[in-house]
């Protein structure tokens, strides 16, 4: 690693796991103009709610290929057949990173997919269950009051938010995915990562 990628390994690093959140969830369309103060709330409700979730199976065929860097993806679900794609060389770029930055204490040799498979599995989980309604629930957030009546609302990012800090717990994780998927966007935007410099890895997009 050369000394200038040392001071941006040591920024990403400062900013916790809920400092990602928050701004995963300010990057969001809808949130743009939403209180910063609101958005941190959202942030540690879904942190915590994906934390406590009891570990969840992945009932979905998995499938490894390659062309993950192309299209700046690590893995993806997609529901017709239920299958979870899981992208090797984006995941080996992944590795690679780790070693690079330091942070092998935080994500041990073959963390990084387990993390991919787990984020997916509980996405499948969140869109099929009566954990999406929860989820809602725990973050407070209201689409509807009248009167008593009250219709939780949906909150875009938060079920990611939620998903990164189940992949981080389930996995035994010393910090969350969503600082290693800001590593690879930061250095593969700057040509610094190791080996091909591809498009920003991004977290886990789904095809319904």
């Amino acid at each position: 690693m050369s000394g200038s990628q040392v001071p941006v390994a040591a920024d990403l690093a400062a900013t916790d796991d809920i400092g990602w959140a928050v701004r995963l969830l300010a990057a969001t369309p809808t949130h743009e103009h939403r209180d910063p103060e609101l958005l941190r709330r959202w942030a540690w409700a879904a942190d915590a709610f994906g934390s406590a979730l009891a570990p969840v199976a992945c009932d979905a065929r998995i499938v490894e290929r390659d062309g993950g860097l192309e299209l700046g993806l690590l893995a993806r679900y997609t529901s017709r057949p239920p299958t979870v794609e899981l992208y090797t060389d984006t995941i080996d770029l992944a590795e690679r990173v780790v070693d690079a930055r330091g942070w092998r204490d935080w994500y041990p040799p073959g963390s990084v997919r387990a993390a991919a498979l787990a984020h997916e599995a509980v996405h499948v989980h969140l869109h099929h269950g009566p954990a999406k309604s929860a989820l809602k629930r725990a973050l407070g957030h209201s689409a509807l009051r009248l009167g008593r009546l009250r219709v939780p609302g949906h909150v875009a990012g938060a079920e990611e938010v939620a998903a990164h800090a189940y992949a981080r717990t389930v996995c035994g994780l010393g910090r969350s995915p969503l600082l290693l998927t800001a590593a690879l966007a930061a250095e593969t935007e700057s040509g610094t990562a190791p080996g091909p410099t591809p498009p920003p890895a991004r977290d886990a997009r789904r095809e319904n």
